[in-house]
Order: structure tokens, then sequence, then C-alpha cells
């Protein structure tokens, strides 16, 4: 009998020892399938980091390619810019690549580069600022500004008078012929309510031409061309939103000349979806200012009796068309704006934002604030 345990007691013994050898063995083809992957992750990370350093195209095949900066321009923009034009592989890479290694101070002009260049030296050319050419002249165009405002800053840039601007822009067969051309431009902005097909559509930014007095032609061309970069790098957004490019550009425009801060851009364009989505006026104030043809510091009842389809308080839906001019941002806010149950917002005169669900209780922030507006417009008088 005692035999008998000492026999049971070696067989479990046994059967533990190969259990744990089991085991182990186990562990070990795990850990080494582990590090098999780790490596070739490794490999393949470094490969494809290699890869996207080198440049487009061998030296025998490789081409110049003139490639414009424009002032301002953040690393993401420029990023977008070089793989536009075919002298960098992926534009996320170079933005990720220039981070990690700490690069800035890039300057705004045209380089010749060339598609044999790898990334570190587009990236020394740009700090360097070897541009082809200086630029003669630099325009900068603000967000926010109506059509009115900014064709007298380009009278003044390009020489021409701000009545020969406007017959220019607005004339049929040109307008036309950029519907032809421009894929973000529809039938949409021959709208016979819009009072000039391209408010909206001129992007806001500092642009450089190497002319002295470039033609107003030149500029516009440009100011549409970043335009539609805007328009393809945010394909995803506009043809998931219920609203026509057009459409989110004439919000954009509203959101533009309500808010000051990134996130009140969002947040007031999820009130005007709201809005819109209950069948509400719009009821906001710079469409009015807009339908008489000049700035106002505080409506006033006598302002919202203006008979104009751009009056959101005698119309519902969107004004015809844009009302300003208009920064990514606020194109984007329209299109994803943030998800909220605020039918109202006030916009205070320093700017804060005060959103309510309730009608009595922004009336009570109206009038608690309104005095602050009826001040600015008296210290302007």
């Amino acid at each position: 009998m005692a035999k008998d345990k000492n026999y049971n007691a070696n067989d479990e013994y046994q059967e533990r020892a190969s259990q744990a050898k089991t085991v182990r063995k186990i562990v070990l083809i795990s850990l080494s399938a582990f590090f098999v992957v780790l490596i070739a992750v490794i490999i393949g990370g470094y490969t494809y980091v290699a890869n996207a350093l080198k440049p487009v195209d061998s030296e025998d095949e490789g081409r110049e390619i003139d490639v414009n900066i424009p002032v301002n321009t953040s690393t993401s923009q420029i990023a977008e810019i070089l793989e536009d034009e075919g002298v960098i592989r992926n534009a996320t890479f170079f933005r990720y690549y220039t981070r990690y290694k700490n690069e800035s101070g890039f300057q705004a002009g045209t380089y010749s580069l060339h598609t044999a260049m790898d990334t570190d030296e587009i990236i020394e050319e740009l700090k360097d600022g070897h541009v082809v050419a200086e630029a003669a002249s630099t325009i900068v165009i603000p967000e926010g500004l109506t059509l009115n405002t900014l064709t007298e800053r380009l009278s003044e840039f390009t020489g021409e008078s701000q009545d020969d601007i406007f017959s220019f822009i607005d004339d049929e067969a040109f307008v036309q012929s950029l519907i032809d051309e421009y894929e973000m431009l529809t039938d949409e902005i021959l709208d016979e309510d819009i009072h000039h097909p391209l408010e909206g559509y001129l992007f806001p930014a500092s642009y450089q031409f190497e002319e002295e007095q470039p033609s107003i032609e030149q500029v516009v061309r440009t100011m549409l061309d970043q335009m539609q970069v805007v328009y393809d790098q945010r394909q995803g957004i506009v043809n998931g939103s219920d609203y026509t490019f057009h459409e989110l550009l004439t919000m954009g425009s509203i959101v533009e000349r309500e808010a000051r801060e990134r996130e009140d851009r969002f947040t007031i364009a999820g009130v005007l979806h709201n809005r819109l989505n209950e069948g509400m006026m719009l009821q906001v104030d710079p469409t009015v200012a807009y339908a008489q043809g000049e700035h106002i510091y505080m409506t006033t009842y006598d302002d919202l009796e203006v008979d104009s389809p751009y009056n959101t308080y005698q119309h519902t839906g969107l004004p015809p068309g844009p009302i300003s001019t208009v920064r990514e941002e606020s194109l984007v806010a329209s299109a994803d704006p943030n998800s909220t149950d605020y039918l109202y917002f006030y916009a205070r005169y320093n700017g804060e934002i005060i959103y309510n669900e309730d009608y009595d209780d922004h009336l009570e922030a109206r009038d608690t604030y309104r005095h602050e507006w009826q001040e600015a417009a008296e210290d302007t008088e």
C-alpha cells in the first residue's frame, strides 16, 4: 500500500513537471512570436519612414517645380501645398516629421524645389529662404470682411477703382467662366437675390505677388485658388453635411461675424443648425447689417424692417449667400458643429457669448448687456 502511494506521488510529480515544461514552452513560443512581430513592426516602421523621407523621383527622373508658400502659412498648410505640388510623398508624415525634429522658421516665398530632393533638403530650403523671387507686393485679407470693404483694399492694392473692380468681378460672363473652371462654384451664386456672386468665395489670407500692382483678375483668381484648396481638403465633411458648400459658406459667414473664439464658432453653428431644423428664423444681426449695406453697432427695431432676402428677422432659412469672407474653421464649424440644445445666443460687446435654451432667459441676457452696445455706438458718434 505504501508503495502505491509512493508511485502515485511520483506520477503526480512527473505530471506537474510535464505541465510546467509545457507552460514554459508556450511562454517561450509566445515571447518569441511577440519579439518576431515587434522586430517586424520596427523594421516595417523604419522602412516606411525611410521611404517617406526619400525623394519623390530619382535624380534622372526628377524635375524642378516652383512652389509658392504664402505669408503666415502654417506647417500643416505647407505640407499640403508640398504634397499637392508633388515634391513630397505624404503631407501627414511631413507634418509629424517636422514636429519630431522641432523644425520651424519656414519662410514665405516662391521656391524652386526639385522632386529629387529628400525631405531634409526641402526643410532646409524652406528655412534658408532661397526663394526664386522676392515678393514685390503683399495684400492681407482678414476674415469677416464684406466684399464692399474687401474691394476698397483691392482698389488701393491694384490701382483700379472700386467701381471698375465690381464691374469686373460681377460680370456675368466672367462669373460663368469661373463656374466652368472651379468645382466649388455652382449656379447657386447666380441667384438674382445675391448681391455679388463671389461674396464669401475670396479666401481671407495673406497673398504675395511678384508685381507691384498685379491685375485684379490675378488677385481674384489667386484668392479663389486658395478657397478651392480648402474646398478640396474638406470634401469629407462637406459631402457628409445636409447642406451644399454654398450654404455652408453662407452659414460660415454668419458664424464669422458673430464669434471671436474657436469654441464659440462651433457652438454658434450648433445653434444655427438647431434653429434651421426647428424651422425658426435665424434672427442674426449681421445679416440685417449686410442687408442695410453698412456696419451697425446695435440693431434697432427700425433696422429689422429692411426689405431684403438677407434679413433673417423676416425670412426663414439661410440668406441667399455669404455676407463676408470666411476662415476655414468657420466653414468646418458649419459643417460639423457642436451638438447642443441651445436655441439662442447673445454676443456681448466684449466678445463673450451667452447661450440659452429658453427665450425668456435670452431676453434677460439681452436686456442686461444691451447698454454695452449703446455706449459703443455713442462713442463712435
